[in-house]
């Protein structure tokens, strides 16, 4: 008979505040707000225990801090840039991908609490639970700590992100770039797909058309990744032919 697979238990809280950019005291205030605890509840995690409370509201308010306070650094960091160029910059900044690279730095997945479904399907590596579990934290350092400590919170937090042009990459949605170049030419984008392997052990390609004319290809161990290269190969093409940067700078 088949053993039956166990959940990992979450670690706790207290290495990852030994992470985390505040000082003891704050630390320590936060720990006793238990918003803490209430951001590393996972929805899934709640729904196997009673409907205990989970993180979604709190995600949904860190999402608005962070987008805040962001948004003031780049306004003040870059005064020559254009509104089109800073948003650029702040949705590769404040990007799923780009959040849970700062997760994962931090281990964050370690600490989230999930559900047992969740948990042995690679919750805790996943991209949107550790992004969202990131916005749940900074909504409860937000409502224990308050604006300005959740403001200074968020900058050390995406430091990597808001100091290196080559960190902030790793955020860029390449895909929604190539959409954006194509629809101001009135192009349309298609992506085909193709596999090749193992089953267990699947590369993927894609190629990316733009209005019929393949652009570019890329190759990833997932259907998404394989799209994503291709963009990302698209979009590179086209701007060193215009000689533009990807990471506009001002």
């Amino acid at each position: 008979m088949a053993r039956r697979r166990r959940a990992a238990e979450a670690a706790a809280p207290q290495g990852l505040l030994d992470t985390l950019p505040l000082d003891a005291g704050q630390a320590a205030d936060l720990t006793d707000s238990g918003l803490l605890d209430l951001a590393l509840t996972h929805r899934s995690y709640s729904y196997e225990h009673d409907g205990l409370p989970h993180n979604e509201r709190l995600e949904f308010l860190g999402d608005a801090v962070l987008q805040l306070a962001v948004t003031e650094h780049l306004y003040a960091a870059h005064p020559t840039l254009p509104e089109g160029d800073l948003a650029r910059r702040r949705a590769a900044t404040v990007s799923t991908r780009a959040l849970a690279v700062i997760a994962s730095r931090l281990d964050l997945g370690a600490y989230v609490r999930l559900g047992r479904g969740e948990d042995l399907t690679g919750g805790r590596a996943k991209a949107s639970i550790l992004a969202d579990t990131t916005e749940a934290v900074i909504g409860a350092v937000h409502l224990a700590l308050g604006q300005d400590v959740s403001r200074r919170f968020v900058l050390d937090l995406l430091s990597p992100m808001l100091d290196s042009d080559e960190f902030l990459e790793a955020g860029y949605d390449f895909k929604s770039r190539l959409q954006e170049i194509a629809a101001a030419e009135g192009k349309d984008v298609v992506y085909a797909l193709t596999e090749s392997g193992l089953e267990h052990q699947k590369t993927f390609t894609a190629t990316v058309t733009v209005e019929g004319v393949v652009t570019a290809r890329g190759d990833g161990a997932s259907k998404k990744d394989a799209e994503l290269a291709a963009a990302q190969n698209a979009v590179r093409g086209v701007l060193a032919e215009r000689g533009e940067s990807l990471i506009p700078r001002g």
